[in-house]
């Protein structure tokens, strides 16, 4: 199949290096002979019937982003919009494509004589361009090159998703200067990271900024009681506070909140009722994670006749559009220009997600990383039993089994929670791990 024409577009979240792909990936496909149009908003547009091409598309030339590959952002902005039957996932949460939205996607891509098409995105928008290859029957070639700061897509060989560095970077720098005005107040904060389903960039991001803990939702099994999670943060807090410590930075995964199931626990604690989504579960997007464990911790301290002041927020949107570290930059531009390689191999996979291992380029199927179940592209989650974890682990203020065995630390833990040794020992033994582990018990 001899491509002439391909089109671009971004959907999902932002992410460093957005633009430097959409700018390699036109140098060389404009190199190739090959005509440019980029997309605005992801699949938003072209799956409408309100599609205007004059409006909503754009023909790029070398001169238009020659230089983009330096800025953050995307020059084709983007959005959310996917391809899913959402009415048809209410009785079947395996994910089905919407044949009108598809069919109107392919219907103007080929009106505009597009053959080729390179999506940039997470897994909702492979997703998405899945649909539209398999729709298209062989008629329109995509490649997908991935793109998450929460770095959750399942690349071979630990290679990161572009953004993820430029993300851990500007993160880490972010929670140095919050480390050093905790030293300098006294107080202790509380850092909310992005991560629906993973603790990459919490993990990096704490152990890179040396923060005093940082907790991922891999640690914790589904159905997790806040408590749990709450429990583990103040035994950091009492040994930090034994230690001669009353400061601190915790950076916790937003996906967290995905482990909590009690829905009674977290509306008591709300004080208001959790709406449920449309398949009957907790819309627990809702749940200010962050803001519920300041005012929980502050009350509890209060309690004990201690003065603790715990300051919340999140690290996220300032993350996203930020320009690219050089990393992400040279990455991406190779990614950008592998996608037009990808696109004019008639070997390739039908529907193909771009990769770098071991400093090669690599095609990977779509279709094979698509999990069997749910029909999404699996997700990639770190391994708590990793090296990579354990060192992470090693270098965090939290309790110990160790603490609850030595009878001068456990006393010393106790009178700081205004607690008998045995009931410190029986309220925190969940929430202590054992170093040599670097697991929760």
């Amino acid at each position: 199949m001899a491509i002439k024409k391909i089109g671009i577009l971004v959907g999902g979240g932002p992410a460093p290096g957005i633009n430097a792909v959409i700018g390699a990936a036109t140098i060389e496909a404009r190199n190739k002979g090959l005509e440019v149009v980029g997309f605005f908003d992801g699949f938003q547009w072209l799956s409408s019937d309100r599609f205007d091409p004059q409006v909503h598309a754009k023909t790029l030339q070398i001169s238009d982003v020659a230089r983009i590959h330096f800025d953050g952002g995307s020059i084709l902005r983007t959005s959310r919009a996917s391809l899913l039957d959402k009415k048809a996932m209410k009785d079947n949460p395996r994910a089905t494509p919407n044949p009108e939205l598809v069919s109107r996607v392919v219907a103007n891509l080929r009106s505009l004589g597009v053959d080729g098409l390179l999506t940039i995105g997470g897994d909702d928008t492979a997703l998405s361009a899945r649909f539209t290859t398999d729709f298209a029957e062989g008629g329109i070639r995509l490649v997908h090159v991935p793109k998450t700061i929460d770095n959750d897509l399942p690349l071979p060989g630990d290679i990161p998703t572009f953004g993820f560095s430029t993300a851990r970077y500007i993160g880490t720098h972010l929670v140095k200067n919050l480390m050093h005005d905790s030293e300098t107040t006294g107080r202790w904060y509380i850092c909310e990271t992005m991560g629906r389903t993973a603790g990459w960039l919490s993990m990096a991001i704490g152990m890179a900024a040396g923060a005093t803990i940082s907790l991922i939702p891999e640690e914790f099994d589904d159905n997790t009681k806040f408590q749990h999670i709450l429990d583990v943060l103040d035994g950091a807090i009492l040994k930090r506070r034994v230690l001669g410590r009353p400061h601190g930075v915790a950076v916790i995964a937003e996906g967290l909140a995905y482990k909590l199931g009690d829905k009674e626990e977290l509306e008591a604690l709300l004080g208001r009722e959790i709406p449920l989504d449309a398949a009957g579960h907790m819309r627990l997007a809702e749940v200010d994670l962050a803001r519920l464990i300041k005012d929980r911790l502050t009350a509890l301290y209060k309690e004990r006749g201690h003065d603790l002041t715990v300051q919340d927020l999140e690290i996220g949107y300032e993350l996203r559009s930020a320009d690219p570290t050089p990393f992400d930059m040279g990455y991406c531009r190779s990614l950008g220009y592998f996608g037009i390689q990808l696109l004019l191999d008639d070997s390739a996979p039908k529907g193909a997600m771009a990769a770098i291992v071991n400093g090669n380029l690599e095609a990977l199927d779509l279709h094979e990383m698509a999990d069997p179940e749910t029909n999404r592209t699996q997700t990639r989650v770190v391994d708590i039993r990793s090296d990579v974890y354990r060192i992470a682990r090693a270098y965090m203020i939290r309790l110990e089994k160790t603490d609850l065995e030595n009878p001068e630390m456990l006393s010393r833990l106790a009178a700081e929670a205004r607690m008998s040794p045995e009931g410190f020992r029986k309220r925190f033994a969940r929430a202590a791990t054992r170093l040599s582990e670097g697991l929760p018990e």
